[in-house]
């Protein structure tokens, strides 16, 4: 083979794998779902096609090395939707605790909707929603008097997975007024999944605030130096601090600064976009909103589809009945 042929070869090959990347990032996606908490919609083995154009296609917003957290965020571009995410739809989104992470769940309840879970039942809007077709539950309700600390906004509305609420999803447009009395837990994430910086400034230390949780990126990354850079009880000298942080109180209002400008100053902040409560149909052994609390608009990824092939994880051996079936 000449040196052309080889130009030409090496050319085509560029090509497919360019081709194959914009398709992949614009168009359709595969997914492996490497947990049970959809079963039995989803299986654990299960390779899923997603669409990531039916919400609206975007430009790549990140590039880097596959797998690993080695690049950069850039601006992307938003194509209008083909719809908007509705209750029911199997989404795939960024996962809010750690950005380098897809996760798959089920949106159970929209922007402007308030939730309630009494007794593992699910109630929007005050009617009671019945368990998808292949969802489940695997044990007893947790007694009420049980509170889960890890729960989103823990407190004594939300004590543990089976007894939460109620809360209320904020919708793009929403109007929240900022004084001393702001609960903060709540509405400083949202601020910081629409784009802003925040601060606390205090005895000339700054520690900034941030989605990304050490537990998370060490669930994923096995790397315990990750901590050195979170401030916690055990290591004051960490400069990052996230929005649930038990050290992060109500009182430190008044250190705190959003967009380099002390909080104090702010009357009131008006929502850019709208957000989701999504859960794990498999209800008793699922990390979602339960504990994280809600999806920005500007997270989700796509709607996952159907299943083109599956993998039982323990024997290796395929499930042929699973091949094509259409998730809903």
């Amino acid at each position: 083979m000449n040196k052309k042929s080889i130009i030409t070869e090496a050319k085509a090959i560029l090509w497919i794998i360019l081709s194959v990347l914009l398709i992949k990032v614009t168009i359709l996606e595969a997914y492996i779902v490497p947990t049970g908490s959809m079963e039995n919609t989803i299986m654990t083995g299960d390779f899923l096609i997603g669409s990531r154009y039916v919400y609206g296609m975007r430009t790549p917003d990140w590039l880097g090395i596959p797998y690993t957290d080695i690049g950069f965020f850039i601006p992307y571009y938003k194509f209008p939707e083909f719809k908007i995410p509705k209750v029911g739809d199997v989404l795939i989104f960024k996962y809010p605790r750690d950005k380098y992470v897809k996760y798959v769940k089920r949106c159970v309840a929209g922007p402007g909707d308030t939730l309630k879970i009494v007794d593992k039942a699910l109630y929007v809007n005050s009617q009671k929603v019945p368990m998808w077709e292949h969802g489940k539950f695997l044990g007893p309700t947790i007694d009420k008097k049980y509170n889960q600390p890890d729960i989103f906004l823990s407190s004594d509305i939300n004590v543990n997975r089976d007894h939460l609420g109620p809360i209320y999803v904020p919708k793009k447009g929403d109007i929240f007024s900022i004084h001393e009395k702001t609960n903060w837990k709540y509405l400083l994430p949202i601020l910081l999944m629409e784009g802003n910086t925040a601060t606390l400034e205090n005895n000339g230390k700054s520690y900034h605030f941030t989605l990304q949780d050490p537990n998370e990126i060490f669930r994923r990354k096995g790397k315990e130096v990750v901590f050195d850079e979170y401030f916690s009880e055990y290591n004051q000298d960490g400069r990052l601090i996230t929005p649930w942080n038990p050290a992060f109180k109500n009182a430190h209002f008044k250190y705190l600064m959003i967009n380099g400008e002390p909080a104090s100053l702010m009357n009131e902040y008006k929502l850019k976009q709208n957000y989701y409560w999504a859960m794990g149909d498999n209800r008793d052994d699922s990390l979602d909103s339960r504990y994280w609390g809600f999806v920005p608009e500007n997270f989700i990824l796509g709607e996952a589809l159907f299943t083109y092939f599956s993998l039982n994880l323990n024997t290796w051996i395929p499930r042929w009945d699973r091949i094509g079936t259409v998730l809903r």
